[in-house]
Formats: structure tokens, C-alpha cells, sequence
């Protein structure tokens, strides 16, 4: 949806390649094509995370991997990375298929950061940040832009095409976190706590480290010992851990929305439309909290 949504707010200038067979834009075609590949590697990631953290469920229904097992779930992973990199060499465009291609890398670098960080960098924010810009941020920024280029944008609308996605994914990811700390597996359609159990600190723990010293014990040992995830909740709840991530999420949405504003002006009423849908879904991932 975020991506037809610009592609619909961008197109602008008339089609240089207009496909008269098909009596379509050619240009909404390969973008098109985008949202569907973009949405192939979001599924396979989902996939492959579920293996990685021996989830039995995701979003309220058992997951693909408790169905089938895991060999059979990392193969339909694989199978969709695979269809996508096909469906990239259709799009006729370098810069696209390297922005798409260096996403798949950033993928799979925010996982191993995230398995493998050491005691120092779990305690920063600025690593976290980083893991989750890679690891989920990116997909929809490098998208985002991948749309503004097939558009014929210049350089400059395509960076504010990347700003917006790379807000919206940090936002929506800061609120995940927090709602981690506020919500059951019924609620969130998924493990509660998962993170804590597999020794991953996310923004709240962050945030409550800041106001906590114990809690850096808790990170050390990476919640591994009886009763750490109780007291690291209790910790969280007990400091403005949540409260500070929810902010920090309010703050990526706002920088969202401004990049829509900074799009060149337009008089086409759907563009304009799609424009405001886009702005508006920043408010609706920051609402997801309340």
C-alpha cells in the first residue's frame, strides 16, 4: 500500500516509455513490480526470523515454520529471495536493482547484529538504531526511492522518497518495542517478550538503563538467569523506559511527514490525495500505541 501510495503521489511527468499494447503506463508497471518484490523479501524475512527465533506463532496464527518445520519453512524463504531477484532483473534499471539488491544485504547484516552484539553494543542506542534501520528500515526506505526513480523524480525527491520510508520503519519498529512492555502474545499476534528471552535489548531497556543501573547486570548476563525478565520488566515499567521510546517514535513519524511536505508541488488532486494518506499513516503507526 505505502508503495502505490508514492508511486501515485510522484508520477507527475508523463510516462517516456508509455507501453501501447497494453494501454498502460509502463513506469506503473515497474513500479508495480517493485511492491510485489519488496513484499516477497518482507514475507521470506518474516519466514526466516520465525526459524531464527523458534517462534509457533505470528500475528495470532501458528507460524510457517511450527506447520511445516523448519527445513520446509527456510526453503519457502529461499524460494521467495529467489523469485524476487528474478522479478528484479525485469525492472530494466541499474540503480533500482542495486538499491533493491544492497536491501538484501542489510537484511541479513541487522540480523547478525542482532544475534551476535556484545555487551557494549547492546547498550547502545546508536547500534540499536543502526540494527534496526538494516534490519527493518531498510527494506521500506530503499523501496520508497526505488518508486521516486521510476517516477523520473530527480535525486533530491527520491532522498525524501528514502527519508520517509526510513522514518516510517524506525517508528513503527520503536513502537513494536514498546508495546512489547504493554501488551500479551494475544494482543500483539506474537510471542510477548520474545527479545528478552532470546538476550536482545531493545529502546525501553535502553531508555531504563539510563535511569537504572541495574539493569546493565541484567544486559550482561543477557536476562539468562531465573527471574531477569520479570525484573527487567518491572524495571522498565518502573522508569519512563516506554514513555522515551514512544517519543523517539512520535519524533521518526513527525520527520516522515515532513518529507512528504518537502515533495514538489502538484495539482493533481489523486496525487495530492495519496500525499495526505501517506502523511496520515504516520500518525496511525504512532497511534498503535494508545
Amino acid at each position: 500500500m505505502v508503495l502505490m501510495l508514492m508511486a501515485s503521489s510522484l508520477n507527475l511527468l508523463p510516462s517516456p516509455t508509455p507501453d501501447l499494447k497494453l494501454g498502460v503506463d509502463d513506469r506503473r508497471i515497474r513500479q508495480y513490480r517493485v511492491a510485489e518484490i519488496t513484499e516477497m523479501i518482507h514475507v521470506a524475512t518474516l519466514v526466516h526470523d520465525d526459524v531464527v527465533d523458534q517462534s509457533d506463532s505470528r500475528r495470532g496464527i501458528s507460524s510457517l515454520n511450527h506447520n511445516i518445520g523448519n527445513k520446509l519453512a527456510v526453503l519457502a524463504g529461499d524460494f521467495l529471495l529467489a523469485k524476487a531477484s528474478i522479478g528484479l532483473s525485469t525492472l530494466r534499471n541499474g540503480e533500482v536493482m542495486a538499491l533493491v539488491s544492497e536491501t538484501l544485504e542489510h537484511l541479513a547484516t541487522g540480523e547478525f547484529m542482532q544475534l551476535a552484539a556484545d555487551t557494549q553494543q547492546s547498550c547502545s542506542m546508536e547500534y540499536y538504531l543502526q540494527k534496526t534501520y538494516l534490519k527493518t528500515a531498510s527494506l521500506m526506505a530503499n523501496s520508497c526511492k526505488s518508486i521516486a526513480l521510476l517516477a523520473d523524480q530527480p535525486r533530491e525527491v527520491a532522498m525524501l522518497a528514502f527519508d520517509y520510508g526510513r522514518h516510517l520503519g524506525l517508528a513503527y519498529q520503536l513502537v513494536d518495542d514498546a508495546l512489547d512492555f504493554k501488551g500479551t502474545s494475544a494482543t500483539l499476534g506474537k510471542p510477548a517478550l520474545a527479545d528478552l528471552r532470546e538476550g536482545i535489548t531493545t529502546a525501553p531497556i535502553l531508555f531504563a538503563l539510563q535511569e537504572e543501573p541495574f539493569m546493565q547486570t541484567l544486559i550482561n548476563r543477557k536476562f539468562s538467569e531465573e527471574g531477569d525478565s520479570r525484573m527487567a520488566v518491572k524495571l522498565v515499567k518502573k522508569t519512563r523506559g516506554v514513555a522515551k521510546t514512544l517519543e523517539l517514535a512520535a519524533k521518526h513519524a513527525q520527520q516522515a511527514e515532513s518529507a512528504i511536505a518537502q515533495f514538489p508541488p502538484c495539482s493533481d488532486s489523486r496525487s495530492q490525495q495519496c500525499r495526505q494518506a501517506l502523511a496520515d499513516l504516520t500518525h496511525s503507526v504512532v497511534k498503535r500505541s494508545m
